[in-house]
C-alpha cells in the first residue's frame, strides 16, 4: 500500500496507508483526514475536495485536465499550477511518498 502524506493548513502532518484503487479522496475520508470535505461524494461537481499535489507527484499524474480544470475555477481556495481534485486521483503504487497540501478552506 502506498503511504501518502496529507498536510493540513497549520502545517500538522499525517501520514496513511492508502489502498490501491480507491480515489485520493475516498482514502482521506477513510482515514479520518479533516479538509476534504467532498460534499458531491466524488461526482466532480463541487471542487470541495480540492488539493494540492507536490512537484513530484503532479509529474507522476499530470495535471487537471478537461472538466476537472473548470471545476477547479470554483474551489473556495484559489488553486495553484498543482490544484487537483483528490476524486479524480485514483491512487497507484507510483503515489507511494506523495504529500498533498490540504488547502485553508473547501467551502
Amino acid at each position: 500500500m502506498p503511504t501518502i502524506t496529507f498536510i493540513q493548513p497549520g502545517g500538522t502532518r499525517q501520514s496513511v496507508d492508502a489502498q490501491i484503487g480507491l480515489s485520493i479522496m475516498e482514502a482521506a475520508q477513510r482515514n479520518a483526514i479533516e479538509g476534504i470535505v467532498a460534499e458531491c461524494g466524488g461526482s466532480m461537481a463541487c471542487a470541495t475536495c480540492h488539493a494540492i499535489f507536490d512537484d513530484e507527484t503532479i509529474a507522476k499524474i499530470g495535471l487537471s485536465e478537461g472538466d476537472e480544470d473548470e471545476m477547479l475555477d470554483f474551489a473556495a481556495t484559489p488553486r495553484e499550477p498543482a490544484s487537483r481534485l483528490t476524486c479524480q486521483v485514483e491512487v497507484t503504487d507510483a503515489l507511494d511518498g506523495a504529500e498533498i497540501m490540504i488547502p485553508e478552506t473547501q467551502i
